[in-house]
């Protein structure tokens, strides 16, 4: 029985296609618009090139329409991607084309006093270890210090804790750090030049550490399900993970703009529960029809975050990690298109 089948009868709507797809990752969430119409000025989204960027700036655009709200939604990238920006501006998103390593081209970029700094490396960092740190380290400081008055909310990453045991529920903000690998040790770095012009220039900021997004085109859950399909072995080492549909990532770094701070807020963003690759493996086993190729046992340890806090100032996400499950389980089983970018979560030495 196919999984469309089944869901006659349960309530969870299934996603056909990408447009469905995207206007479920960049649907506000309720009271996002007059929440950002309650901030001064226009809203700057620095590397919306990436996966995550355009809902986001979409989201953000929609958001101020609700709320009645005409100021300006900027999207900054080099734009290398074909169609994208013309795909924002057909969405109202003013597209402005920059190479964030160009000091000379930040000076240039508009005056926003809400700033979303997504720019980064992260996939293809080993071989390019100093295109990594130039991404993840200079361009910060670059911004920070064209923005040094600017709200700016900095997504950082999970990564850049360690390894810890399951049981303790997930690293906290207030934990060590513990960086493995040059990506996880630039991102780290990204977070104290953002802290550096916040003690310094009083500038507003939310560290953002974000652990794991997912979409139906990528993502841990993506991950799982094809290789299931395939009936290729899941390595059961990294046993546990957290996720969180992008769509509730996308309005919490929104939602974070009216949070900043000086000395910076530290954020841990992810969903609430710690998630059994091994569940995860026999769940989609169910839903596709096919019985899951387990390797290997479950370590004591993995990347996990706890974001109590988070929910503490947005609440739980509105998504819930079943229905995540069984939009990723049809699009998987009905061959829709992927972004092909494994997230490599079972990575334990930091090399991505």
């Amino acid at each position: 029985m196919s999984i469309a089948s089944r869901a006659a009868s349960h309530p969870v709507p299934l996603l056909e296609d990408v447009a469905a797809v995207e206007e479920a990752l960049s649907r506000p969430t309720p009271g996002l618009g007059q929440e950002l119409a309650a901030l001064d000025g226009d809203v700057m989204i620095l590397g919306v090139g990436g996966k995550m960027g355009p809902t986001l700036a979409k989201m953000a655009r929609r958001a101020l329409d609700e709320a009645g709200s005409a100021r300006t939604v900027y999207g900054v990238a080099r734009f290398t991607q074909a169609g994208l920006r013309d795909e924002l501006e057909a969405a109202s998103v003013r597209a402005i084309s920059c190479d964030l390593l160009d000091r000379d081209a930040v000076s240039r970029l508009p005056e926003a006093p809400n700033v979303i700094f997504m720019a980064g490396m992260k996939f293809g960092s080993t071989g390019a270890e100093a295109l990594t740190w130039a991404m993840n380290a200079v361009v910060p400081a670059l911004v920070a210090e064209r923005y040094r008055q600017a709200r700016t909310v900095v997504f950082s990453s999970g990564n850049i804790y360690p390894i810890a045991s399951v049981l303790h529920g997930g690293s906290t903000e207030s934990g060590a750090t513990g960086p493995v690998g040059e990506y996880a040790q630039s991102a780290l770095a990204r977070e104290r030049v953002f802290e550096h012009f916040s003690r310094m220039a009083g500038t507003p900021v939310v560290l953002y550490r974000l652990n794991y997004a997912i979409d139906l085109r990528y993502g841990i859950l993506l991950d799982v399900a094809q290789q299931v399909l395939a009936g290729t072995p899941i390595d059961l080492t990294m046993g546990n993970v957290n996720v969180i549909w992008q769509g509730d990532a996308n309005a919490i770094a929104l939602r974070c703009l009216a949070h900043a701070q000086s000395p910076p807020l530290v954020l841990n963003v992810t969903g609430p529960e710690t998630v059994s690759i091994r569940y995860l493996a026999k769940r989609f086993g169910e839903l596709l029809d096919r019985e899951p190729l387990l390797a290997g046992e479950e370590a004591p340890t993995a990347l996990l975050s706890n974001a109590a806090p988070c929910f503490g100032l947005f609440g739980y996400p509105t998504v819930p990690l079943e229905q995540m499950i069984r939009w990723v389980a049809h699009w998987a089983q009905r061959g829709g298109p992927t972004l092909n970018k494994p997230t490599h979560y079972e990575t334990r030495d930091g090399k991505f």
